[in-house]
């Protein structure tokens, strides 16, 4: 099931949970506004080369819009769509002032050269500046963007409107770029499982984790849960996958993998099948990759107690919906708000640029404990109140958040 349909059957079920009207429900799902630019730019060789620019501004009740920009050979718009409107319900949830937000321009960054992709960003930052902003909606890196594109998109932006940092988060640290926003959605998949385990009287320390994926998120995350004495057993990436049931060697797994673009040859742990790593014996596993790798072929032989989904809806609603996991007694913390620690230190980015003071590193990862900690009492509070699971909890928590903001505002005025 794809991203788009993912989300509104979400939606539908949480908008059912909480009795919404159906007028205002239908309100909530239909975006403020689609924007779509042809960006032409003169490629090194002298011919011209014309890409799409999309961005889609799902809500702002709570909020200037929020959301990444992506560079991508099949930016779609209807992936766009589903994107923006789950940036909408994962700020609320995560308890920050903005709406949603996603955007991305059509083409494969790995064939432009440093300079086409800068003038690319530049030409795609005029047509859309009148349309972002401070805040209006504040963008963020994606795949195949990084904090050199929000140099871009910042420089552009500041021509016309004056040296604006807060117009756009996940910039270079001497930009204005805050510290701790590196490690900060590993980090937040760290708190978020802190919290869960405590529920049930477990902690980080007597727990074994598998986590598939090892690129940012996943790397930071086994980073973290190791220093908290958690035993990492297994780790996968597009290269191969490691197991030691000793608990592998993560710095070394790290430096491996940045040396080698990859875990495959570490010699710290046996190699095995990357596909069977998702039904390993493990207490709590953590899919950090890519979306849809749990589903119905392989739900009944997970053997985790916990999930914690740093990946972007990694559970295929399937899986969900029949209940494989459940069942089983799976319990699932969702990614909408398990991996809604990059967007909180992003608001923390954003807030410092507009006061124009700075952060230290301790204090930002301080908030950011708070704020996840909070998330889930407030996501377990919304199960109580529905008798629902982790991922109906979060899902009205953010819904109930919106739904509130608009009718203050006077939504039928």
């Amino acid at each position: 099931m794809n991203a788009l349909a993912a989300t509104s059957r979400n939606f539908k079920k949480a908008a059912k949970l909480l009795g919404l009207d159906t007028k205002l429900e239908k309100s909530l799902l239909i975006p403020f506004r689609e924007i779509k630019v042809e960006c032409t730019i003169p490629k090194d060789d002298g011919t011209l080369a014309s890409f799409v620019g999309f961005r889609v501004q799902h809500d702002n009740a709570r909020g200037p819009m929020k959301g990444g920009i992506r560079y991508h050979p099949e930016v779609d718009p209807d992936e766009v769509n589903a994107l923006a409107q789950l940036m909408t319900w994962k700020t609320a949830v995560a308890n920050i002032p903005y709406g949603g937000a996603k955007g991305g321009i059509g083409c494969a960054p790995g064939e432009l050269s440093v300079s086409e992709l800068e003038r690319l960003t530049r030409v795609f930052t005029q047509k859309i500046h009148d349309l972002i902003g401070v805040h209006i909606d504040v963008p963020a890196p994606d795949m195949g963007t990084n904090p050199q594109t929000m140099a871009w998109i910042l420089d552009e932006y500041s021509k016309f409107h004056g040296y604006s940092p807060a117009v756009v988060t996940g910039k270079p640290i001497d930009l204005g770029g805050s510290l701790g926003r590196d490690a900060a959605t590993g980090r937040g998949v760290l708190f978020a499982t802190q919290a869960l385990l405590e529920e049930y009287g477990k902690s980080i320390s007597d727990q074994q984790f598998v986590i598939q994926g090892f690129g940012n998120v996943g790397s930071w995350a086994a980073k973290l849960i190791n220093e908290f004495g958690g035993k990492v057993i297994a780790v996968s990436d597009a290269s191969g996958a490691v197991k030691n049931l000793k608990g592998l060697d993560i710095d070394k797994l790290i430096r491996h993998a940045l040396e080698n673009r990859g875990i495959k040859g570490f010699s710290g742990g046996e190699a095995f099948d990357p596909k069977s790593l998702l039904t390993e014996d493990c207490d709590v596993l953590i899919p950090a990759a890519l979306g849809g790798v749990i589903n119905r072929e392989n739900a009944n032989d997970i053997r985790a107690k916990f999930i914690i989904e740093a990946a972007n809806h990694p559970t295929d609603p399937e899986a969900d919906e029949i209940q494989i996991l459940s069942k089983k007694g799976v319990i699932i913390l969702p990614d909408i708000f398990a991996n809604s620690g990059g967007v909180t230190v992003s608001y923390f980015e954003w807030v410092q640029n507009i006061q124009g003071f700075m952060w230290d590193e301790e204090k930002v990862n301080l908030e950011l404990k708070t704020y996840m900690t909070n998330g889930f009492k407030y996501v377990k509070e919304m199960c109580k109140t529905h008798s629902c699971d982790l991922r109906m909890g979060a899902f009205t928590l953010g819904l109930n958040r919106v739904a509130r903001a608009t009718v203050l505002r006077g939504w039928e005025a």
